[in-house]
């Protein structure tokens, strides 16, 4: 990290969480954040249902929930992007305030409740997006919407032309009973509304599965059955949590969900877990603590093809993107992998 991110960082932290993102994320939109190159190797290089990603370091949604930013993120080190949630029409979230840090256990609770200027808006950008770069949408629902099933597929089927991927969140904790939605039933059906919306776009995209690491043994059966059943793309694993163990920070019994290092453990357990009932046939994404280059090769060998952060970012800064691709060229190389694929999975027993 040089200097004057570390500056940059240390004067953002002395405002309001919600304020100091929103001028970090300007100043991306902006162009004032330092342009990066993508570090890329052949042995970093991968593919994802189909997508070649010239590194398998993917930014979470929620960094950017409308599009606001998309040259400054594509200049900025990832080898994929992910924007939104975005709902069919915009609504205001949850009352500030809804975002805390936690600095001293490297984490954050937020309580935003898909907040977002809605599809038509935010589809406006992405038909301006840069197209050197992987694109995908988090798709949500409204909190009012009278059939939120029905609200995934609306915006996909809105937005799903100007993108090159779609993930369906089901799991963000912050809008009351969306998690209901993870249920066998209620989700089997959402995902084949939002899979027939899928193939009526000119070019049908991936479509992925956001879910939540507060899953039971029996849940995370389920979900494995049904995205095999439904030949799903790929699964994200996971959202925020609802846990709170072992904080230590001021914020810590905030209500929300709970991202960054205490998620880290937790999710790479999910993650490992859904990688042996799906026998690596689906490929998983991991989320959930990424800070490192060691945290983003424990996640690949516990059975992710790819990684996604976000919370990092507010600790570290976007120099943390190409730290992080540079570390897994290493960590792979010192290791005897070739490429990425060899090391999916490799000790995914030791997270069992």
């Amino acid at each position: 990290m040089k200097t004057l991110e570390k500056l940059t960082l240390a004067g953002l932290r002395q405002i309001d969480p919600e304020t100091a993102h929103k001028l970090g994320l300007k100043a991306v939109q902006m162009g004032l954040s330092r342009s990066r190159r993508t570090f890329s190797t052949p042995r970093i290089k991968t593919q994802i249902a189909g997508l070649s990603l010239p590194n398998p370091i993917g930014l979470a949604a929620g960094f950017d929930k409308n599009a606001e930013a998309l040259r400054g993120l594509s200049r900025s080190g990832f080898g994929f992007l992910e924007v939104g949630a975005a709902t069919p029409y915009a609504q205001e979230g949850n009352p500030r305030p809804r975002l805390y840090r936690l600095p001293q256990d490297r984490g954050v609770i937020n309580r935003f409740g898909f907040n977002n200027q809605g599809m038509e808006e935010i589809n406006k950008r992405l038909k301006w997006r840069p197209r050197d770069t992987i694109l995908g949408l988090n798709l949500g629902a409204n909190k009012e919407s009278a059939d939120r099933s029905a609200d995934f597929a609306r915006v996909l089927a809105y937005c799903g032309e100007n993108l090159d991927f779609a993930t369906v969140n089901v799991s963000s904790p912050n809008t009351e009973k969306l998690r209901e939605l993870q249920g066998k039933a209620a989700l089997t059906s959402l995902l084949q509304g939002v899979l027939e919306a899928r193939d009526t776009i000119h070019r049908p995209i991936p479509v992925f599965l956001k879910i939540a690491p507060d899953l039971n043994e029996g849940e995370i059966g389920d979900i494995a059955e049904i995205a095999l059943d439904l030949r799903l793309d790929g699964i994200v694993a996971t959202n925020t949590t609802l846990e709170r163990e072992n904080l230590i920070s001021e914020h810590k019994s905030q209500s929300g969900g709970l991202s960054g290092a205490p998620l880290f453990e937790k999710s790479t357990r999910i993650l490992a877990k859904l990688s042996e009932l799906t026998t690596a046939q689906i490929p998983l994404i991991g989320v959930g603590g990424v800070a490192s280059a060691q945290d983003a090769y424990d996640k690949i060998c516990a059975g992710a093809s790819a990684v996604q952060l976000y919370t990092a970012l507010i600790y570290h800064g976007l120099s943390l993107v190409e730290d992080i691709a540079r570390g897994l060229d290493q960590f792979l190389a010192r290791d005897g992998f070739d490429t990425i694929s060899q090391a999916i999975g490799c000790k995914r027993d030791h997270w069992l």
